[in-house]
């Protein structure tokens, strides 16, 4: 069966869905592995797909297993790119999934093709809700590294940018390649008032005022802003209803973004006993919640230096970019890096017409993705499960 990648992911970028439940993606996918060798299991709770592919060749003692996943959900952003196959149901596809699932579906048809060459098994791993939704996290919960009868000896996965690199360049980079990002809000809780007597009241306004400007000062005096630095910013600070009345509260909501396991702890520690500090001073009281999100993505050393040897072997040296420094973004791949060596690879597909240094990136209305990339990506998965398992 020959499959139309290109075709694929341009049918997949019209019917965006976000979060965990994608019915329509989910089936689309179902479609294009219809056929296959494979053995097919669904979400209890989530929309994913997974598929196990039998190796032909026979094994002793544990069966070597490599798991290849991509993600399949969607942006709550309406498209303004104006292409003949833009999304036009308020979704869109501004993060490239639509060309991580092509790639897998890819590597599905390649692999099995090739199934009689496989001395183990393949994972095949189409995830929703990796926007902020945590899905690795369900799919985890739900056996996932158990689905094969063994649990993954390797992991991989690519990410696509509309920016950053030419066009068709891979890149990766050992070690920490993205960033671990938690949310935290705190509630300052005072006593309202009139606003020509702030003396007979507890203003918390001044109070969310000041943390906010103390956790940027923090951040730069307490952690090391060059070899191992921490991001904190301020998304949301919200209080009071008119300018004459001082409010019985007031909310605040940020990110933290950290490169180390150690520098993530110590902020997600610092955060509750600078706003405890600073309400004690304004006389008000700090309630403090965290919302753990993403670990820091981890990326093995010799699985990164496997990749960038095999880019060179199949695409040539000058298609691959060893990044000096990490992405402060975050992925929920980085869980599954927890569990197996792997790599996490980017690959560009900026397009060409567009200088890398200045197109809209990833989660851009306006970020466009070159598809010309996707056949390349499939056939860099296949050959990384072919290097394992072949």
């Amino acid at each position: 069966m020959t499959i139309d990648l290109i075709a694929l992911r341009r049918e997949l970028h019209q019917i965006p869905e976000v979060g965990l439940q994608l019915p329509r993606t989910q089936e689309r996918i179902l479609q294009a592995l219809d056929g296959l060798p494979l053995e097919i299991t669904l979400g209890q709770s989530v929309t994913s797909v997974v598929g196990v592919l039998r190796g032909g060749r026979p094994t002793e003692g544990k069966r070597p297993v490599v798991l290849l996943r991509e993600d399949m959900d969607a942006l709550p952003v309406e498209e303004l790119t104006g292409l003949e196959y833009a999304s036009t149901n308020g979704a869109m596809h501004g993060c490239g999934h639509d060309l991580h699932m092509s790639m897998l579906v890819g590597a599905a048809h390649d692999l099995c093709a090739r199934r009689d060459e496989l001395a183990g098994d393949v994972i095949f791993m189409f995830q929703p809700g990796e926007e902020g939704a945590d899905g690795c996290r369900y799919m985890l919960e739900e056996g996932l590294l158990d689905v094969a009868g063994s649990r993954p000896d390797r992991v991989y996965g690519i990410h696509v940018w509309s920016s950053l690199d030419p066009c068709g360049t891979f890149s990766t980079k050992q070690g920490t390649v993205m960033a671990s990002s938690d949310e935290v809000r705190v509630r300052m809780v005072g006593r309202g008032g009139h606003g020509s007597s702030p003396h007979r009241a507890a203003d918390p306004v001044p109070a969310l005022a000041e943390l906010t400007t103390a956790l940027q000062t923090v951040v730069t005096r307490q952690y090391d802003v060059v070899q191992d630095p921490v991001v904190i910013t301020v998304g949301l600070l919200q209080a009071g209803t008119m300018a004459t009345v001082i409010p019985e509260e007031g909310r605040l909501a940020a990110t933290i973004r950290a490169f180390s396991r150690e520098a993530r702890d110590r902020a997600v520690g610092m955060i509750p006993l600078v706003a405890d500090s600073v309400a004690a001073i304004h006389g008000v009281q700090a309630e403090f919640e965290l919302i753990e999100q993403y670990p820091v993505t981890v990326n093995d050393d010799e699985q990164a230096d496997l990749v960038a040897g095999l880019v060179g072997e199949l695409f040539g040296d000058d298609r691959h970019l060893r990044w000096r420094h990490p992405l402060p973004a975050a992925e929920d791949f980085s869980r599954l890096l927890e569990t197996a060596p792997g790599c996490f690879i980017g690959l560009s597909a900026c397009p060409p017409e567009l200088d890398p240094a200045t197109a809209p990136f990833n989660h851009s209305a306006y970020a466009r993705f070159d598809d010309s990339v996707v056949p390349d990506g499939a056939r860099l998965l296949t050959e990384l499960a072919l290097r394992h398992l072949a």
